[in-house]
């Protein structure tokens, strides 16, 4: 026993290691088979990761699976991927596997895991799956070919997409399982599947059906003799709406002939609450409903490349209501009568016929109709509405989602007939449309608006061409509107997606910027870098629509943006193209007038915006209180007080919420101050200037008239050099200064001499010369540092050596004056003295001059405490320019 035992379990244990080990043997010759299938029946890119032949997973029969299968198109569809799937397996009788590598070898099974199948047909009518090869002769076609016994198939969560492009068609199936089981050899069979996916469906820009779930379990007879497929037993669910059907698809040379009857088997309105996908009718077990409905349908005749099946499917429902536990209306009185029917096999002969369509909800009634015909081609469309619907109600007689608070009165009386064609060529006198749409008390609360929207009254009216709307009153926070004017292209943009054209007037008396702003801050995350939190902003940057081309004439007693007003605002806005512009637009502002054109553009993911600015006779203060922008652009002005003139020209990016990002300006400005007084008090950079230059006050800087011109890029202003007068003192400013708060500029003070003290005026004295009055003296300050922190330095050595230069000029002309000879013999005596001497006397002549500069620029004195140096200094000087005025040399003093 034991023995036979031992025996046994060895035998099993090498039956188990042949299992293991023999898809190895096989597995080269598996591979080469799915290649040479590949290559002789497939015009196509094709791969896969790997082959895999196991005899465990499908015992007693053989498993193959394919890995990471890629198929992808040649031209004309390059690149475009037909088939992706992660595994496609087969299983087959191990026997299959000895065959010679001509014959075919029979499938059983097929299993299919994350499939993806894109069909395209092009606009010149091409296919992306016609790939296989064609084969010189039938032999052929049977060599190294599959041949299918299949006696179950699986597909798991797959995708088939299908995209007509002339006609603007999609079809798309996702999240795909389907299992059948059957046979396939036999000529009469049986095949049982189960389905259930998710269905979309979009034609020509609407979209008719989006993430629909469908369920289908059903028995098909198989007559694979006559291609005839029957059905049976079957049950299919449409979202949650039941659906029965019989009849047979049947295969032809050249299409199919189609015979099929279907209904929903209750006759409950429940069933039409079932048609509205879950997302929207939420759970409709608990809804009380009344009255009956009905959808009965034939779809017969032959689908051909010239024909389709005839069509006669209705929707009926009669004097039906519905109400939803949680809700306190109910919706009554409900009608639908709707056909969609084909009498002739022709696409372009199908019409839907919504011949009613009427509900009450309390004492409100709606009643509609409509007919749409010619589908396939020049849609034509007939449609009716007329009714009253209190808006508030909406939310108590149906689980919609509102993110907002909504009430008010809708009456509408509108008839409309019109073709796609006519609309897409502004062949207005093809389109008929004539009623009035009127709303009123009309409230809207929405998270985008600090405040409700509240509309007390608005009527437009229907022409042919245009809609006009006649009235329009509104209220939100502090502003109210009051607007007129007409639309253009209605119609084509609500069913062509074209351009919505308008031209408004828009008039208000308070206009609140900040009325139209979400009230919320931006939403934050946190995120740890090195171990360092930093915050990220998730706002959107607002868009301007594409789809407006409109112009709008605007008038605001009062504009209130951020904590300006604007006063008399008016001008004209044109929106087009993704871009705003501003014509014209004038204000009174900071007891002034600003003009304001150019424009703001969204086409690209950074907002843009170019503007040119005319302000007169501002108030400099308030403006500069008021205004970022000119807070940095021009940062001393904050110091005076009086009035500008301004022409602004700037560019740049906007942020999210519409401000200039100021590091991204350039442009220019000219400037003219037409009277001020200075309060130096203001600005630490003038209390600077004040400590290191004693000769100036600059309460007493005169700004009258001046006019400055700057230029700005990347966050730097440069200034162009500009003149100020302080009493008989001219000052040249130049330089720039950032955003970043920085400064760096030259501030050139051409003093006159008398400020120089008694020293250097009796100098200039003894000259005796109408000229010497005017001297001046250059003293240069730099100014660097922040606004905040500025520093000071001033620059003496071009002030010493400008004094020693006019003082000598002016003698050696006064000089030449007196006589040819007489200055020829005072220049000899001059020059016949040793250049020691000569340079020692301009030595200390620069050093009395810079002593006495120094004086009057504080925190760079150059004089000595020692006075008997300063006295020596001086008489030296003295000397040296004594001997000048004289004509003769004086006798030199000992310098002790």
């Amino acid at each position: 026993m034991k023995k036979a035992l031992k025996i046994t379990g060895i035998s099993l244990l090498i039956l188990i290691v042949l299992l293991i080990a023999s898809p190895f043997v096989f597995q080269s010759q598996i591979k080469d088979m799915v290649k040479r299938f590949i290559n002789e029946n497939l015009n196509a890119q094709v791969e896969f990761s790997d082959v895999n032949l196991s005899f465990i997973k499908s015992f007693p029969q053989a498993h193959v699976s394919v890995n990471d299968l890629a198929i992808t198109n040649f031209e004309p569809f390059k690149g475009d991927t037909l088939v992706s799937a992660k595994s496609i397996a087969f299983t087959m009788s191990i026997k299959e596997l000895f065959k010679k590598a001509n014959d075919p070898i029979i499938v059983n099974s097929i299993y299919a895991d994350s499939v993806l199948l894109n069909l395209k047909t092009n606009a010149s009518g091409a296919t992306n799956y016609d790939i296989t090869k064609e084969k010189e002769n039938a032999a052929a076609t049977e060599s190294g070919n599959f041949a299918f016994d299949i006696q179950d198939y699986q597909i798991k969560n797959s995708t088939f997409n299908y995209l007509i492009e002339d006609s603007k068609m999609s079809f798309k199936i996702s999240e795909l399982n389907h299992e059948g089981k059957g046979v396939f050899s036999a000529e009469k069979s049986e095949l049982d599947t189960k389905s259930d996916a998710k269905v979309s469906f979009t034609m020509d820009g609407t979209n008719y059906l989006n993430n629909n779930p469908i369920k289908l379990d059903a028995l098909i007879g198989l007559d694979l003799e006559n291609s005839k497929y029957t059905f049976k037993e079957n049950k299919a669910l449409i979202n949650q709406l039941p659906i029965e059907f019989d009849g047979f698809v049947q295969l032809l040379e050249n299409g199919q002939n189609i015979d099929i009857t279907f209904e929903n088997p209750e006759s409950s309105f429940k069933n039409f609450l079932a048609i509205i996908p879950e997302t929207y009718s939420k759970n409709i077990e608990n809804v009380e409903t009344t009255g009956d409905f009905k959808i009965k349908g034939i779809i017969k005749g032959q689908v051909t490349e010239e024909t389709i099946p005839m069509l006669d499917i209705s929707i009926k429902s009669n004097n039906a209501s519905f109400k939803y536990p949680d809700l306190p209306k109910r919706v009554e009185n409900i009608v639908i009568d709707t056909e969609i029917k084909n009498t002739t096999g022709k696409a372009e002969d199908t019409y839907v016929a919504i011949n009613t369509l009427n509900f009450k909800i309390d004492q409100d009634v709606f009643k509609s109709s409509a007919t749409i015909k010619n589908i396939t081609g020049n849609m034509l469309v007939n449609a009716d509405i007329d009714g009253v619907l209190n808006l508030a109600n909406i939310a108590k007689v149906y689980p919609v989602d509102f993110k907002m608070a909504l009430s008010g009165i809708l009456k509408a009386k509108v008839n409309t007939a019109f073709d796609m064609e006519a609309i897409e060529k502004n062949a207005y006198e093809r389109i008929k449309s004539s009623g009035s749409i009127g709303l009123s008390n009309f409230k809207y609360a929405s998270e985008d608006f600090k405040n409700p929207l509240q509309i007390s009254d608005a009527a437009v009216t229907f022409n042919p061409e245009t809609v006009s709307l006649n009235t329009f009153k509104a209220q939100t926070g502090k502003t109210d509107l009051n607007a007129t004017g007409t639309i253009k292209n209605l119609l084509g943009y609500m069913f062509s997606n074209k351009t919505l054209q308008g031209n408004f007037n828009l008039t208000s008396n308070t206009f609140a910027v900040n009325d139209f702003m979400s009230d919320e801050a931006p939403a934050e995350t946190e995120s740890k870098t090195e171990g360092a939190k930093k915050a990220v902003s998730k706002t959107e940057s607002i868009k301007i629509p594409a789809f407006l081309d409109c112009t709008i004439n605007a008038q605001a007693n009062t504009v209130i943006y951020d904590n300006m007003q604007l006063k008399n605002a008016k001008g004209a806005l044109v929106i087009k193209d993704e871009q705003l512009q501003l014509q014209n637009f004038t204000t009174n502002l900071f007891d002034g007038q600003l003009a304001v054109s150019g424009f703001v553009s969204t086409k690209t993911d950074t907002p843009t915006f170019s503007m040119d600015l005319g302000i007169n006779s501002f108030d400099i203060a308030k403006s500069f209180q008021g205004i970022e922008l000119f807070q940095n652009l021009a940062p001393l002005m904050k110091v005076v007080e009086g009035k500008i003139n301004t022409t602004l020209n700037l560019k740049g990016n906007l942020t999210d919420d519409f401000t200039p990002n100021l590091s991204s300006l350039s442009g220019s400005a000219l400037s003219e101050i037409l009277s001020s007084t200075v309060n130096p008090s203001n600005a630490e950079v003038l209390n600077k200037l004040s400590s290191s230059l004693s000769f100036i006050d600059f309460k007493k800087l005169n700004l009258n008239d001046l006019k400055t011109q700057f230029t700005f890029n990347d966050g730097k202003v440069s200034v162009k050099p500009f003149h100020v007068k302080y009493q008989d003192i001219d000052i040249e400013v130049a330089g720039s200064h950032g955003f970043d708060k920085t400064l760096a500029y030259n501030a050139v003070f051409n003093v006159p001499a008398k400020y120089l003290g008694s020293e250097i005026t009796s100098l200039i004295a003894k000259i005796d010369d109408a000229s010497a009055k005017n001297i001046t003296i250059p003293i240069t300050a730099i100014i660097g540092g922040s606004y905040t922190s500025p520093t000071v330095k001033t620059d003496l050595t071009s002030g010493v050596s400008s004094l020693t230069k006019q003082l000598v000029e002016i003698q050696k002309q006064k000089l030449l004056n007196q006589g040819k000879d007489k200055v020829n013999n005072m220049l000899g005596d001059l020059i016949a003295g040793n250049k020691a001497k000569k340079d020692s006397a301009t030595t200390t002549q620069n050093n009395t001059v810079k002593d006495v500069l120094g004086g009057i620029v504080g925190g760079n004195k150059t004089t000595t405490t020692d006075s008997t140096k300063t006295s020596t200094t001086k008489n030296a000087v003295k000397n040296v320019l004594g001997g000048l005025l004289s004509g003769k040399k004086k006798q030199k003093d000992t310098v002790k």
